[in-house]
This record gives C-alpha cells, sequence and structure tokens, in this order.
C-alpha cells in the first residue's frame, strides 16, 4: 500500500551577521493601521542601531498594502511567517505597541536561535506593555529569551545591552532586588493569620467565574486548572452569550437605580450626544446592566471572584465592561438584589473582578481579599499595566493604568471619580470607565506567574505620590487620558530592575492604611502563598 507523504520541507540558511525580526501586531485592523508609522519608526531605529555594530535587520514579513500594516495579526500568519525564518539565526520582536503573544507564540517555542524581545520606552503607545506579556508568556512556555527597552536605541544603556545580545545571545539585567522568602516567624500573629486563612481556602475551595478564557493572546494569563486546583480554587467557565442574555433580563427601573446611586455618590460622567466618539447615558445604562448581570450570574454559581474578557467578543455587542469591572472591585457600590428581590447579592463586600481573565489577577484578588478583610482593611484591589514612568523630584514614578476601571476607593471616593468614553479605536461601542487619580499612600504589589510548571508570586512593597496637577496631566496625555492613573513608586527596584523581572503586564495592588499595617499585611500574604506551596520572591524593600 501506498501512502501519500507530505513534502519534506528544507529550512533556509542563516545569513551572517543577519538579525531576522519580527512584530506581533493587534487582532483589531483598527489598533493595527493606527499604530503602524509608530512601529514602522521604532523598527528603525532598531535597524540603525544593529547596523552600528555591523549587523543588518531582515524583516521576516513585509507589509500588507490591502491592510495598511507590516504586524502578524493572526497565529495561522505567525507559524507561516517563521516558517521561512533559519531555525538559528538571531530573532528579534520589535514591539512598539499592544500585541497577541500567541501571534508568535508557536514560532518562538519552535525556534533554536537567539531570540530578543524589545520595546520602545514610550508612553503614547503600549509596547512596553506588549513586551512584559509576551516575556511573560514565554516564561510560562519555558522558552529562553532575552528582552530590552529604549526610547530610540540611541542611549549608552540599551546599545550596550544590544551588543551583548549580538555578541553572547543572551542578556544579563540585574535582578539583584529580587530574593526568595525565608523562613518566618511562626509565632507572628500575622504569620498565623496568613497560615490560617491558607488552610481554610484549601479545606473549603473557592470558585473564580471565567466569562471565557485567553483574552487578547495573553498566554500568560491562563493556569491551568491542576496547579489551580491544588490551591483550592477551582473555574467556573461561564459564556459571555450567557452574560449578555442575562443583560437582556434586567429591567430598566433597576439600572436606572444603580445609576441614581452613583448619581448620589458624586461619580462624575462626562456625557455628550455622539455615540460614535462620545459617552452616552445609553452607554452607561447598558454597562449597569452588566454590572448587576454580572453578580446575579456570580450568585448563581457561588463564585469568589469573577473575570470578564470583553475583548474580543463583546466589544461588538454592547459598551465597555470597565464601568462594571470597577464597581464590583469596590466595598461600597449600587446594591444588586437577587431575580426575585429577596437578597442583596455580595452585601458590604466586593466580588473581586479579575480585568481581562486575567488568572493570575484571579488568584492574587482573591488571596488579597480574604486577607485585606480579616485584616479588617478596605480589601479593594485591582491590576494596573506597568505602562511607563519618568522620575520625578528624586523618585522612579511608574504609570500605573488599567483600562478604564479601578476600585473608586482607591481614588478616594465617588466624588474623586469620573467617568470618560472608552477610545474609539479599542472600544466601538463606547461605554464610561471609573477613572481617577490613585490617592498617596502606601501600597502592596505583587504578582502570581507560572514558571517551569510552577506557581510562583512576587511580592513588593511601594507607595503611591501625589503629584502636581500639571505633571498627572501631562502623563494622562502622554498615555490614554480616559484612563484612572496610579503615580506608583515601587520600593527598592529601580526602572530596569523591575521591567527584566517582572512576568506579566499586570501589576497587582492594594492599600493599607500606613507603612507598618503594610508590612503587616504583606507578611501576611507571603505566609498564606507560603502554606499553599506557591514558590514566594520578595522583590525590593520588603520587611519580612
Amino acid at each position: 500500500m501506498s501512502y501519500t507523504l507530505p513534502p519534506t520541507r528544507e529550512h533556509p540558511t542563516a545569513e551572517p551577521r543577519t538579525i531576522y525580526s519580527v512584530a506581533s501586531g493587534d487582532l483589531r485592523l483598527s489598533a493595527n493601521t493606527k499604530c503602524w508609522p509608530t512601529q514602522e519608526a521604532f523598527e528603525g531605529d532598531v535597524t540603525r542601531a544593529a547596523s552600528g555594530f555591523g549587523w543588518s535587520v531582515k524583516r521576516a514579513h513585509g507589509v500588507d498594502p490591502e491592510k495598511g500594516h507590516g504586524f502578524i495579526d493572526s497565529q495561522r500568519l505567525g507559524i507561516e511567517v517563521f516558517r521561512d525564518i533559519p531555525k538559528d539565526a538571531p530573532v528579534v520582536v520589535v514591539d512598539a505597541v499592544w500585541q497577541y503573544s500567541h501571534h508568535v507564540l508557536a514560532g518562538l517555542r519552535s525556534h533554536e536561535g537567539p531570540i530578543l524581545i524589545v520595546a520602545n520606552w514610550a508612553g503614547d503607545f503600549p509596547g512596553l506593555v506588549g513586551l512584559l506579556n509576551l516575556t511573560g508568556s514565554l516564561t510560562k512556555a519555558g522558552i529562553v529569551y532575552s528582552s530590552l527597552w529604549s526610547k530610540d536605541f540611541t542611549d549608552e544603556w540599551a546599545l550596550g545591552k544590544f551588543e551583548e545580545w549580538l555578541t553572547t545571545g543572551s542578556i544579563t539585567h540585574d535582578t539583584s532586588h529580587v530574593r526568595d522568602l525565608p523562613s518566618l516567624d511562626e509565632s507572628s500573629d500575622e504569620v498565623g493569620l496568613g497560615r490560617a486563612l491558607a488552610r481554610e481556602l484549601l479545606e473549603d475551595k473557592a470558585i473564580i467565574g471565567i466569562f471565557d478564557e485567553g483574552c487578547m493572546g495573553m498566554y500568560n494569563a491562563i493556569i491551568d486548572d491542576e496547579l489551580l486546583n491544588a490551591i483550592g480554587i477551582y473555574k467556573e467557565r461561564l459564556s459571555q452569550s450567557a452574560l449578555l442574555a442575562e443583560m437582556n433580563r434586567v429591567s430598566d427601573d433597576e439600572a436606572a437605580a444603580a445609576k441614581a446611586c452613583l448619581d448620589e455618590a458624586g461619580l462624575t460622567f462626562h456625557f455628550g450626544e455622539d455615540e460614535e466618539t462620545e459617552l452616552t447615558p445609553a452607554q452607561v445604562h447598558s454597562q449597569l446592566k452588566m454590572y448587576i448581570a454580572a453578580l446575579r450570574m456570580g450568585d448563581d454559581f457561588g463564585v469568589d471572584a469573577i473575570g470578564i474578557q470583553y475583548q474580543q467578543g463583546l466589544k461588538d455587542m454592547v459598551p465597555a465592561s470597565d464601568l462594571a469591572e470597577g464597581l464590583l472591585n469596590n466595598v461600597s457600590r449600587p446594591p444588586v438584589r437577587s431575580r426575585d428581590g429577596a437578597r442583596e447579592l455580595y452585601a458590604g463586600a466586593p466580588l473581586p473582578h479579575f480585568n481581562e481573565v486575567d488568572e493570575g489577577v484571579a488568584v492574587d484578588a482573591l488571596i488579597t481579599n480574604r486577607i485585606w478583610t480579616a485584616m479588617g482593611l478596605d480589601p479593594a484591589n485591582t491590576l494596573h499595566d506597568v505602562r511607563w514612568g519618568e522620575e520625578y523630584d528624586g523618585e522612579f514614578v511608574w504609570v500605573f493604568e488599567i483600562s478604564g476601571s479601578v476600585p473608586a476607593s482607591h481614588n478616594g471616593g465617588y466624588d474623586k471619580s469620573y467617568s470618560m468614553r472608552q477610545p474609539a479605536m479599542f472600544f466601538p461601542l463606547g461605554g464610561g470607565t471609573l477613572s481617577g487619580v490613585s490617592k498617596p499612600g502606601e501600597i502592596v504589589w505583587s504578582r502570581v506567574f507560572v514558571e517551569g510548571g510552577e506557581l510562583h508570586v512576587d511580592l513588593g512593597r511601594g507607595h503611591v505620590v501625589d503629584l502636581p496637577a500639571e505633571e498627572t496631566q501631562r502623563r494622562l496625555d502622554a498615555t490614554d487620558p480616559q484612563w484612572p492613573i496610579m503615580h506608583a513608586v515601587l520600593d527598592g527596584v529601580s526602572r530596569d530592575q523591575m521591567m527584566a523581572r517582572h512576568k506579566a503586564n499586570h501589576a497587582q495592588v492594594v492599600y493599607a492604611p500606613d507603612a507598618e499595617t503594610a508590612d503587616k499585611a504583606v507578611l501576611a500574604k507571603a505566609a498564606f502563598f507560603a502554606e499553599l506551596g506557591v514558590h514566594v520572591h520578595l522583590a525590593g524593600d520588603v520587611a519580612i
């Protein structure tokens, strides 16, 4: 019997002193076309830097004239592009924008040559956010890589690191700010609290409700059930179509009552009339139906935390999920009753929401909520994008931003918060944010991630500074002025240490009333994670 065998594939041969570059992009055409000029300019910076060391850069894929950009915009295209890259050639992934990591993950998994991920140090286009998601994804996948960032690859530090990679195939960054958790004082009240809460979680278990998985190509944001189940957490997989159906069952009167509650609390809505470009009451009305629907579905399934993907499907069906997400994470929020009106759902407490269904955030939010609640503290916590940053008055102050939703208590209350229309490029049907400037104070920051097939967490301390209004506005204008902003200083962690170590585009933050309480809370959190068997790492100045 004869069989039809696939043809033997001949792999191309690497050209000497040649780097092959790829550009992973968005899935949304509107984003790719708008961001393409910035990407093209930054690729030119990388090419000029390489030529200064006697190397050439060969783009591994062309510009599509019909689409109007040169991004890899699908997983299939990424697989096809990597077929034509020599297996042992040095590859650089150039990120000047947000990108979907799964577009290039398949090709990078099987690539045998040195891999470098580079991003532009800029606020207006989130290449840094894209880089951190891709490197976090590569860490989870066990793929060896190097990473680098620069405004335009003319600074001495970046050029030196680039030359290091060209010479050796890798870059060594300073990560001396990270240390493993030492032995804990078992007589400490906070250690006892953390261990007791961990044992309770293992015994009684918890459920995280997931409205569709795998948002925006974030492979690093998916944690396998085997890892979650081992720490007492189980997934309830929910459909966003079911959320849409539940929204349609929420009455107009219920949504109007939630809006009246927010008006009374002082939340400012920046309304206009043009649905295409401005926030309208109808958009907010839909968002409040989503808020009510999410709580009812959470109650139906008994979830302890919930995550809405929104991108991609819901963005073409209803306004943004962000206002609902911010409300869910706050202790004080419009009351929602069961369908029969008999019960208030999750009364007097948040239903922790993990934005963009980031399951590392889900684990962190759940555990943080339990510790802070047990300590009598405000348990409102949220993720932020590690977006960008610059020095101010002798400190490196990060711009932490998330797409439109923080708990109002982080801003000092609803009366210090506002809602603006989400950018039309990403959110065609609009919808309001829950935005503001995060209040000054002490924070605990963290990230749960997967490495070597096991769960890890980095824990750090920091503080939020109060910048002058004009500096805050400058930073907002340099990023996304519609979104909430946190002026974060990470204690004992430099800019480059953070970028070199952090395993995600997201960082989790929670406030404490003072430094002493924050130190106690981070100790309890470390004990909680350690009792679960998670590898705990301390980042920067942490008093443990």
